[in-house]
């Protein structure tokens, strides 16, 4: 019995690879959306794409196109092929606005751009792109069955931008380039003034003000100083008891010893 079983599995094999030879050779659409169809069904989704491939230019546009463009987005999608099921999923709900798989092919197709969203050390091109549409996706449909997952990707994203913002600002005081690591650190708390990395942001622009003052030309050495105090005084109004306590208090005390200098 267990050999019969095995024959019949090895035909049955053998017939479905030649029913998908042939309908990628055929020039029938019908037989080839059939087969297509089997094979979503069946969840051979890189198979089927290849005979949706073909399908594409005689369907585009069209309403009997829907059923393929859906199964189309969803095939790449779970895939993994992000890229193009982003692309499919937008293009469904550019074509088929109406459709009942709108909403979630509009979420899904956001959701494509945010799994290609990379590691916040790394360029955040895509994950820019990545907030747009799930902002869309958000505001197109606030009621929306996905919206408590929408919204917590949203705020994932932008977690990410925020953390690589923060790092690009700490970065320019760690090569010493202290302009640049005031500016930084002020923009990024501007943008985001309710980040979990404000004290750190506070203490670094301190820091990098700082070193700015004590490096300077005499000329410049009391005003930098100045605006120094005024950082410091920032940081412990914000935090009275911050982690960075010590160590900026000791710098607070090197600021005053050096103003002495110019108060005489």
């Amino acid at each position: 019995m267990k050999k019969i079983i095995s024959v019949l599995l090895v035909v049955l094999f053998f017939c479905s690879c030649s029913e998908y030879q042939s309908a990628l050779k055929s020039g029938d659409v019908a037989v080839k959306f059939d087969v297509a169809t089997k094979l979503y069904d069946a969840g051979k989704y890189t198979k089927a794409i290849r005979l949706f491939e073909q399908l594409a230019p005689a369907y585009r546009g069209k309403p009997s196109g829907e059923k393929l463009f859906y199964m189309y987005s969803q095939a790449c999608y779970k895939t993994k092929q992000y890229y193009l099921a982003g692309y499919q999923f937008d293009s469904f709900v550019s074509g088929y606005p109406k459709s009942e798989k709108a909403e979630e092919c509009a979420y899904l197709g956001a959701q494509s751009y945010s799994m290609l969203s990379p590691v916040y050390s790394l360029d955040q091109t895509d994950t820019y792109k990545a907030l747009e549409k799930m902002q869309g996706f958000i505001d197109r449909y606030p009621n929306s069955t996905y919206i408590a997952d929408a919204n917590a990707t949203y705020r994932k994203l932008s977690d990410k931008i925020e953390k690589k913002v923060y790092e690009n600002a700490l970065e320019y005081n760690r090569i010493s380039n202290y302009k640049s690591a005031i500016i930084a650190f002020d923009n990024f708390i501007a943008d985001f003034p309710g980040t979990p990395y404000k004290e750190k942001a506070l203490y670094y622009k301190f820091d990098s003000a700082y070193s700015l003052a004590i490096n300077s030309v005499p000329s410049k050495m009391e005003e930098r100083l100045n605006a120094a105090k005024t950082y410091y005084l920032n940081l412990l109004k914000f935090k009275p008891n911050t982690e960075y306590k010590t160590k900026a208090d000791e710098m607070s005390a090197q600021i005053d010893l050096e103003l002495q200098k110019y108060n005489k």
